[in-house]
């Protein structure tokens, strides 16, 4: 008995400490791009491109790095969600129980979710010179969108396994095809779920640098086609902060900052969508 409470009382230790850690991590993290984004912050910092280039140039703002991470961001996710959809009714409506080929699908997707992101930009870079591509927008938007697909297909996967069988059993006896199945019944009842799927996709798309770096480039000028490179916040972030010129680096800061609010808008427009939805949810 002792030993048993001994054992309790330390997990609780370590479990109120690991709180602790994130919650303090959390804090400092974002008081850090409080403290040096906001002084940096003003109109022409979200109203104007770099003056005079992005590492040397004084004047101007991040405008092309928020429509570029924006255009990005966008474009991957429906790119990831083009494919990660069929995949995921293939898995739950079609394959049949206990397929060992759903089994397999799953286990490359939980691969393919763990592989770093600097190697989706080393592999979509191989594709773009066998291909004969330029770094540009549309480069990084293949590339992200194959970085962003197994985090939204395996999510979506987990929510639509959540859904009772019989509410497919039902559908498919009063005549319904899979098809309709999935669409009206399947999507309906994994619409929250499948929505904060395809935000945390964009979160990761606008947020990530290393699968870009190679890709789509970095430009100080908003880009009118996909074929042309594009800056986005998190190469701003990094190439800036080594400039030598004080201002630059307060660039740098201030996309960080814009950057933590676009994930911040994300993550609370997530929670209310997913709520507002809920209510067509069968419990």
């Amino acid at each position: 008995m002792f030993f048993r409470k001994l054992e309790e009382r330390i997990f609780n230790v370590l479990i109120r400490v690991a709180t602790l850690i994130i919650i303090s991590s959390l804090f400092v993290i974002v008081l850090t791009i409080l403290v040096k984004g906001i002084p940096a912050m003003n109109w022409d910092m979200i109203s104007k491109s770099p003056s005079g280039g992005f590492y040397l140039g004084r004047e101007g703002g991040v405008l092309n790095a928020i429509a570029g991470s924006l255009y990005l961001g966008i474009g991957a996710s429906i790119f990831s969600l083009l494919l990660a959809i069929p995949v995921v009714v293939y898995m739950n409506v079609y394959a049949p129980a206990g397929s060992r080929f759903v089994h397999f699908i799953r286990l490359s997707l939980d691969i393919l979710y763990g592989i770093p992101s600097i190697v989706y930009g080393a592999f979509g870079f191989i594709i773009m010179l066998f291909l004969g591509m330029q770094v540009s927008l549309l480069a990084g938007i293949i590339t992200v969108g194959l970085l962003v697909l197994p985090i939204m297909a395996r999510t979506m996967d987990e929510v639509i396994r959540t859904i009772p069988k019989e509410l497919t059993d039902a559908s498919l006896s009063l005549g319904a095809t899979r098809w309709e199945t999935a669409m009206k019944v399947i999507v309906r009842q994994a619409f929250p779920g499948i929505l904060t799927a395809i935000l945390l996709g964009f979160g990761r798309a606008i947020g990530d640098a290393a699968s870009v770096i190679f890709t789509t480039g970095f430009t100080d000028n908003v880009p009118t086609s996909i074929l042309q490179p594009a800056a986005t916040l998190p190469l701003a972030i990094f190439f800036q902060l080594g400039s030598p010129i004080e201002e630059v680096v307060n660039r740098a800061y201030a996309s960080a900052l814009i950057l933590t609010i676009m994930i911040l808008i994300i993550s609370i427009s997530s929670r209310l969508l997913t709520k507002r939805f809920k209510k067509n949810v069968i419990n």
